[in-house]
């Protein structure tokens, strides 16, 4: 018998690991604990080890692929090959047409030549259907709700290949096909909310979906016609794979008993307008669209030249840099470019899960609390010039850019420990003061406003601040947050000026009772004092936005907050906390 070798629990916040490299190929013998692959987690990056002594048989999870905890990434057997029943249908594949030609020849209506093709199909897949259910998404994440399916009932499916969109509360993620095989019955529709563990589909090896339709002999034409508008996105998301491409029109031919020289001849289409991409998931390629980026310009990292959403970010970051480093040769100032039309326009369109859960706790929260803001000015041109002169040592150092964000944060998280009324929290008739300062951190995204949450933040330098916030906004906006990375803010920053506002009223979110909103940092005259005597000087200056929950914090609570907060910014000694 083969052991199978599943991705184990690397942590109580790590979900999924990524398959980075493999260390062994099919057909190296291993001795038990020595090291099979690499993994990479948002945590770690670790060896896995052999679970027993023998031989590789089969690699289930190519490098660069990502799956979850309990997933077999590999199956050991003791190297005898066809003696093992789970190693049949792949150890000996010569010998599959053969079994199946006798097993048919008993139906005389039946004729071999047509049998053998769509037996030859599931050999990945075994007789009995596999439920493919709704995976654990987080500690915090009960249900989620289907958004699209990718594939339809008869398409076939390779392991982790995305079947289909869902969203939480959240996150909005792809679930993969756990087995190869064919789908055969999809139970939750789209728009569907279903709970963790609930079944969303059933996969098998296509055989029964093969053998039904051939009892009537009048009717197999009908039913294949008919999935032939949802064949087509099926072909569309294999473009590109000469293998796969070259199989998928076989077993209609076979299936489809009239006119077999048609139905390829309406596949071929399909897949050249797709404008020549590889494969990539429908929330990449709808990424892709709000980024303005051509797909057949992205050269895709990801395995077999996949493009990931990280390629389109690249692209889109290079678009961008274009022009501004075109700007400095221009002689004249470059006129704006002209508004472009949203396709949105003159639209209804049906909220995302997301949308209606960040409405549903804005509504909550604004009818839950007594609600107001208070805004003070800070002169930060001390700070600016700090930032200027230490930035280039600084990235040099971490490998990170310095941006103001993180000095109004450690600013932030001082003050809070000075404070505690604005990191408290309300429950029933009392007030909760944490033992620490875990900051949200709003990032927006093409989904919505998320706010993942640096933990434990007033133990960490700018340096440690710097590097945590541009990793859980970069993950948060790639929609590789795990659930657990967005739970248990205590206070939160949100940062209306990196788009140019000076300041707004962000509203509180239960169950915080604050959060500061930072302006754009801007330059303008002011009054500075020179020898004692009043001049004007060009100075930078930023609005930050207290919002609060008046039922415990007081106008004179917030004033002090920002006070501390506004005199640590302006005397902008930093250089013993920026961990360099």
């Amino acid at each position: 018998m083969s052991t199978s070798v599943v991705l184990p629990a690397l942590g109580e916040s790590v979900t999924e690991g990524t398959v980075t490299r493999w260390l062994k190929q099919v057909g190296d013998t291993v001795q038990e604990d020595e090291g099979l692959l690499e993994i990479s987690t948002d945590k770690v990056d670790t060896e896995i080890p052999s679970p027993v002594s023998g031989v590789i048989e089969e690699i289930l999870v190519q490098e660069e692929e990502t799956v979850e905890v309990g997933a077999i990434l590999a199956k050991i057997g003791d190297g005898s090959g066809a003696a093992s029943s789970d190693d049949a249908p792949q150890a000996a594949p010569a010998e599959e047409p053969a079994a199946p030609a006798e097993e048919q020849a008993a139906p005389a209506e039946a004729a071999p030549a047509e049998q053998a093709a769509p037996a030859a199909q599931p050999a990945a897949a075994s007789d009995d259907s596999t439920e493919v259910k709704l995976p654990e998404l987080g500690e915090s994440v009960t249900e989620g709700t289907v958004t699209r399916w990718l594939k339809a009932v008869g398409d076939d499916v390779a392991v982790d290949e995305p079947l289909l969109e869902i969203s939480t509360d959240k996150v909005d993620t792809e679930i993969p096909s756990p087995v190869a095989g064919t789908l055969q019955e999809i139970l939750v529709q789209e728009d569907e909310t279903v709970n963790v563990g609930a079944a969303l589909a059933r996969i098998g090896s296509g055989a029964p979906a093969a053998a039904e339709p051939e009892a009537p002999a009048s009717e197999p034409e009908v039913p294949a016609a008919e999935p032939e508008a949802p064949e087509a996105p099926a072909a569309e998301q294999k473009t590109e794979q000469p293998a796969p491409a070259a199989q998928a029109p076989a077993a209609p031919q076979a299936e489809e008993k009239s006119a077999p020289a048609e139905k390829p001849a309406e596949q071929a289409p399909a897949a050249a307008s797709n404008d020549d991409v590889t494969y990539v998931t429908p929330l990449v390629r709808r990424l892709a669209q709000q980024q303005g980026v051509d797909l057949k310009s992205v050269t895709g990292s990801g395995v077999g030249g996949r493009i990931r959403k990280e390629d389109v970010l690249k692209a889109a970051e290079a678009a961008k840099a274009a022009p501004v480093a075109a700007a400095p040769a221009a002689s004249a100032p470059a006129a704006p470019a002209p508004v472009e039309v949203s396709p949105l326009r003159g639209t209804t369109q049906k909220m995302s899960r997301l949308r209606k859960v960040i409405a549903e706790r804005a509504v909550a929260s604004m009818q839950a609390t007594a609600q107001l803001t208070t805004v003070v000015e800070v002169d930060v041109t001390k700070l600016s010039a700090l930032r200027d002169r230490v930035k280039g040592d600084f990235q040099q150092k971490t490998g990170d850019k310095l941006s103001f964000l993180p000095f109004f944060a450690i600013a932030a998280v001082e003050a809070l420990q000075a404070f505690p009324i604005i990191n408290s929290t309300v429950e029933g008739d009392e007030i909760v003061y944490p033992a620490h300062e875990n900051v949200s951190i709003a990032v927006d995204t093409e989904r919505g406003l998320l706010t993942p949450v640096v933990k434990d933040a007033g133990e960490k330098n700018i340096a440690q601040l710097a590097r945590e916030i541009a990793d859980l906004a970069a993950r948060t906006r790639d929609n590789k947050l795990k659930p657990d990375e967005l739970a248990g803010g205590t206070f939160t920053l949100t940062n209306t000026g990196s788009r140019g506002a000076l300041f707004d009223t962000p509203i509180v979110f239960l169950p915080q009772s604050a959060i500061l909103g930072l302006g754009a940092v801007v330059k303008k005259p002011g009054v500075v004092s020179v020898d004692g005597k009043d001049a004007i000087s060009v100075r930078s200056y930023v609005y930050l936005a207290l919002s609060y929950d008046h039922r415990i914090i007081d106008g004179a609570d917030a004033a002090r907050f920002l006070g501390a907060v506004k005199a640590r910014l302006e005397a902008a000694q930093f250089e013993g906390d920026l961990g360099i």
